[in-house]
């Protein structure tokens, strides 16, 4: 699946990256512990999480996350968007908890 099927998916808006609409994801992960991200997450494309904070581009950098998605209608400051920028990363934030926004990608076919 690729960023924007994700994007519809998850009725998410893009906040940066719109040019990586096109990237495939093949698995994603959903937590607010990015202690939790680092020691447990391999292989993931996307992260879902309610925190927002500098470190969670960061934590999406060091694992080679394409994309970070915002749940529970978190938006990111302007700082944090201009990091995910600079870093390359697609940004995006749906209204949907994590809990349905991770159980309507798994039912749409992404499942790790």
């Amino acid at each position: 699946m690729n960023l924007s099927e994700v994007r519809d998916i998850l009725d998410a808006e893009v906040l940066t990256g719109e040019e990586l609409l096109d990237a495939e994801v093949y698995s994603a992960c959903g937590s607010d512990l990015m202690s939790d991200v680092l020691a447990y997450v391999h292989n993931q494309s996307l992260l879902l999480t309610g925190l927002v904070s500098p470190q969670v581009i960061r934590t999406a950098e060091m694992m080679d996350m394409c994309c970070v998605i915002f749940v529970r209608g978190k938006r990111p400051d302007g700082n944090i968007l201009q990091l995910a920028q600079d870093r390359g990363l697609a940004v995006l934030a749906t209204d949907k908890r994590m809990y349905q926004a991770c159980g309507l990608l798994y039912s749409a076919g992404l499942h790790e």
